[in-house]
């Protein structure tokens, strides 16, 4: 069987699993488990040389650095690919039908969520060969998961006719239905839509091209102009962005005569809430499932999650508790759909915390924003090894580094000053800087801000090695 080539969605930006996912870092990149993030063990489920190429890892400017340093932790090579802006889940699947079909014409093309969490890894790769032969003779396959509740967050297939294989004919692609409809569903057969699609590139191409054309050619004509960025393939913006925004689903797979569902019976979840984690979540003899601090007295069934303090709960049952350095969500875990609605409401007050977190993730590394006043700010610094910021200057700030952890090569001016642990160095207002980390171990430090303006803004890049503007 030729290789499969997978294509890894990892442009979202989910508010379900809010306080911890934001849009500066969602839920793919976050360890809601311990150990890697969801994004991580999906490429490690990719990554069985028997079956699957090399991948196709989709994302955006923002997250470019983050997918990079997390498939560097893993040692998985990738082919990552900057969409000049979200336009959904068909102008995605069309840009990797373009690419995979550079590659191989005959290509048989695999399409995976990034935030899907899967518990049997050996099992999902059989699925996905039996999906590649399915899909070889003909077919658009979507992976159908047999349904463990009446389950109201998901979209639903009713399988129609049996064609072979382990296929059976899709005959209706259902919306999420209410509660009552979910249960009917149940009894009559219906699977829960994965959204994992497998297909020959050719055919999807002509299905595209067929059923959606305003997606499919102004993408190809973003493919056949992307240029190199570092090690990305940037594509070209101008094309891509007369692609229409629409789902994959709604642009081809509720519309082709191709389409055709495999059954995928391998422990499969979306985490599409903090329901979802507490289920898959080890808990304790009263079904508690606590990560970090957190401590129950007189309840049972909670899942309970601080990052930096302890939690405390007591005499209560069924709820999530969630606590990150600037929020705490606080929610039964049977209306943990209504997070989304609670970001949207945060959001419209003007609250940063809606989207963006006090640690900010960089190409170099990383800052956390420790203090702010009027007229000051604070932050924690870590620069990987090897680590360089972008040559800067402000108009209305002031700076102080105080390496707490490893050696800074600083250049000031026309200085170049190496600073070690319990050294400081002063940056003044218009002072052209920069910092680099020489050494092997990461390196630590406090920065002091004080000025007019302490806005992110208020840097003007003179020169920066990861092209940023």
């Amino acid at each position: 069987m030729t290789k499969l080539i997978p294509v890894i969605m990892c442009g979202g930006a989910g508010t379900r699993l809010w306080p911890v996912s934001r849009d500066s870092m969602p839920k793919q990149f976050i360890s809601l488990f311990g150990g890697e993030s969801t994004f991580q063990r999906v490429m490690r489920l990719l990554n069985d040389a028997a079956t699957f190429g090399r991948p196709i890892v989709i994302t955006n400017a923002e997250y470019r650095f983050t997918v990079q340093d997390q498939l560097a932790q893993t040692g998985i090579d990738a082919e990552i690919v900057l969409e000049p802006m979200r336009r959904d889940s068909a102008a995605a699947v069309a840009a990797a039908v373009e690419l995979a079909a550079l590659r191989d014409p005959e290509a048989i093309v695999g399409v995976f969520a990034a935030d899907h969490v899967v518990q049997d890894g050996r099992r999902f790769v059989k699925t996905c060969e039996q999906a590649a032969r399915v899909a070889a003779e003909g077919r658009i396959v979507t992976i159908g998961i047999p349904p463990t509740g009446p389950a109201t967050g998901y979209g639903y297939i009713r399988p129609g006719e049996d064609i072979g294989g382990g296929g059976r004919r899709v005959e209706a692609f259902v919306e999420k239905p209410d509660a009552a409809r979910a249960a009917g569903y149940l009894l009559e057969g219906y699977l829960w839509n994965s959204g994992n699609f497998i297909f020959p590139a050719r055919l999807m191409r002509l299905e595209l091209q067929r059923l959606a054309p305003d997606v499919q050619q102004p993408v190809a004509s973003a493919v056949a102009g992307a240029e190199r960025d570092l090690s990305f393939l940037r594509l070209d913006g101008a094309a891509f962005g007369k692609a229409r925004a629409i789902s994959i689903d709604y642009a081809v797979m509720e519309q082709t005569d191709k389409a055709a569902v495999v059954v995928g019976d391998f422990g499969w979840s979306d985490v599409g809430g903090w329901g979802a984690v507490w289920e898959l979540s080890n808990r304790d003899a009263d079904g508690n499932a606590i990560q970090g601090r957190g401590y129950v007295l007189d309840g049972k069934d909670n899942l309970i999650r601080s990052e930096e303090g302890v939690v405390a709960v007591i005499g209560l049952d069924g709820v999530a508790v969630i606590s990150t350095r600037d929020a705490t969500l606080v929610v039964p875990r049977d209306q943990a759909a209504k997070v989304k609605d609670m970001v949207a409401l945060i959001a419209q007050h003007g609250d940063a915390e809606a989207g963006q977190h006090r640690e900010i993730q960089r190409p170099w590394g990383k800052y956390l924003s420790i203090d702010m006043g009027g007229r000051h700010q604070v932050k924690r610094i870590t620069v990987k090894p090897g680590g360089i910021l972008s040559l800067q200057k402000h108009y209305h700030r002031a700076e102080h580094w105080v390496v707490v952890r490893g050696t800074a090569e600083v250049t000031r001016n026309n200085e170049i000053l190496v600073v070690h642990e319990n050294e400081s160095v002063y940056l003044p207002i218009g002072a052209v800087h920069r910092m680099a980390n020489p050494g092997k171990i990461a390196l630590e430090l406090i920065e002091v801000q004080v000025g007019s303006y302490l806005g992110e803004d208020d840097i003007v890049r003179i020169e920066d090695i990861y092209r940023r503007v």
